[in-house]
């Protein structure tokens, strides 16, 4: 890519979206459409394929689809699922019509199934039932995967794909329900804490395990993959070691600064047993994340507080 490129964020206000942008805007990348007021509703065929008309974008990033924890997959498989096949089937068609350059879809870690060998590698994709919490969100960012792939087997596009760890960071919804994993537990303990609650309710049994990657450092991984990567194949982006919930859940309450005790109620579900990925590929090519758990534990914490009320920013050191 060069900085006179026009770059389109698809999913600019989602998490790695916004993380993009930033990341885009700090290396000097200005050309960048449909992130602000002009972004077209991208469940639109028409609105897209106008947009991408207009804008003729170079590169494109997708990010965009709803997405969700576990309460939110069980809730709203539906709307996720179609939220995201809507998406990709109106993004990627578009960007292959109107000659965008190099496109690359950033799918989901879910995507691999239940029991797959560990680390996750992508020869595992497709082997296996999934998880069956995540299911029909999953097939969704799978099939964004294989439409990618049918375009470059048809008419050589070149389009890309990557598959994040489960991905935290400043911008993600802080949503104890619905939200993913790490901006629920902080936004839970935070409101115990202010509550002065003497313990709070955790979902499962505390033992799966995950592997976790702060938003900026995928952000810096999708532009480094987009300059360098150019197979089929998808790649993953993982951050190359993994945790237990629980053992997130007390960096969590280190950071909170929440003294209250931590319950697991195991009637819930647990999830995936483990997901980890096999990076060795994006690390052989030379890419490392910057940024460690709690360090990015601290940045998230600190845009939960900025994004209360003013009386209320600050309220924990």
């Amino acid at each position: 890519m060069n900085i006179q490129d026009r770059i389109f964020v698809a999913g600019a206000d989602t998490l790695i979206g916004t993380a993009l942008v930033r990341e885009l805007s700090r290396q000097g990348y200005n050309r960048l459409v449909g992130h602000q007021a002009d972004a077209p509703d991208l469940t639109n065929a028409a609105a897209v394929d106008a947009f991408f008309a207009q804008t003729r974008p170079d590169y494109v990033f997708l990010s965009a689809g709803k997405s969700g924890g576990i309460g939110a997959n069980q809730n709203y498989p539906a709307e996720l699922m179609l939220n995201n096949l809507l998406v990709a089937s109106h993004i990627i068609p578009s960007a292959h019509r109107h000659g965008v350059r190099k496109l690359l879809y950033l799918a989901s870690s879910c995507i691999y199934p239940r029991h797959c060998p560990q680390p996750m590698s992508v020869a595992s994709l497709m082997t296996g039932p999934m998880e069956p919490t995540s299911e029909a969100y999953a097939t969704a960012k799978l099939a964004g995967i294989r439409l990618c792939h049918a375009y470059r087997r048809q008419y050589g596009a070149r389009f890309i794909s990557a598959i994040p760890a489960d991905v935290f960071g400043p911008g993600g919804k802080f949503d104890p329900e619905n939200a993913h994993v790490v901006p629920a537990l902080l936004v839970k303990m935070h409101d115990a804490k202010k509550r002065g609650l003497g313990h709070i309710e955790l979902w499962g049994t505390g033992r799966p395990r995950r592997e976790f990657i702060f938003a900026d450092d995928v952000a810096d991984a999708a532009l480094f993959v987009m300059r360098t990567y150019n197979e089929a194949e998808p790649i993953n982006i993982g951050s190359g070691t993994d945790m237990s919930i629980r053992e997130a859940a007390e960096a969590i309450r280190r950071v909170v600064g929440y003294e209250g005790e931590l319950r697991f109620d195991t009637s819930k579900p647990d999830g995936a047993p483990l997901k980890r990925l096999d990076s060795s590929r994006l690390l052989a090519m030379g890419w490392r994340p910057a940024t460690s758990f709690e360090s990015g534990l601290q940045a998230t914490y600190r845009s939960l507080l900025e994004s209360e009320p003013p009386s209320m920013a600050g309220y924990v050191q």
